[in-house]
């Protein structure tokens, strides 16, 4: 089924990130529908519920209660109906074994999470209008972090 949008999800505790997060794309020209959840438990049972429909690119906080993002990050992966699903970390971690851990693990891109609105846009129009390098050059660590 073709989509005329893009499905996005974020899995976020912290409800002034989620709520400046859903305002950034409603500010954006990108047709986009996003859903959010307050842990990684919650986003873990909506992705595994077999009707949902699978959004196109996930956000994932690392520093959740209950299931954290790394955790779901490894759910995600090992499981055949999710695995390609793109995973956009977006922490307020920035720090080198985080990185390499979601890296290794297959995330996608890592953002650290912006403190200014205007930046916050900014990152999340590169990461939904980037053609991914890694589709056409191979994941490389070099893109790995996205960086302000």
């Amino acid at each position: 089924m073709q989509k005329d949008f893009l499905l996005i999800t974020l899995a976020d505790d912290d409800e002034d990130d989620r709520m400046f997060f859903t305002d950034a794309f409603e500010e954006l020209k990108i047709n986009t529908v996003v859903n959010t959840f307050e842990n990684g438990q919650e986003l873990m049972d909506f992705l595994n519920h077999p009707e949902s429909v699978l959004p196109n690119i996930i956000f994932l906080d690392l520093n959740m209660p209950i299931k954290n993002g790394m955790d779901c990050l490894k759910e995600i992966k090992q499981n055949d109906r999710l695995k390609d699903i793109a995973i956009a970390i977006y922490s307020t971690s920035s720090s080198d074994a985080d990185v390499e851990k979601t890296f290794v693990l297959g995330a996608n891109i890592y953002i650290k999470k912006p403190s200014d609105f205007n930046m916050l846009k900014k990152v999340l129009n590169d990461v939904v209008t980037l053609n991914w390098q890694y589709y056409t050059s191979g994941l490389k660590k070099e893109n790995f972090l996205l960086k302000l």
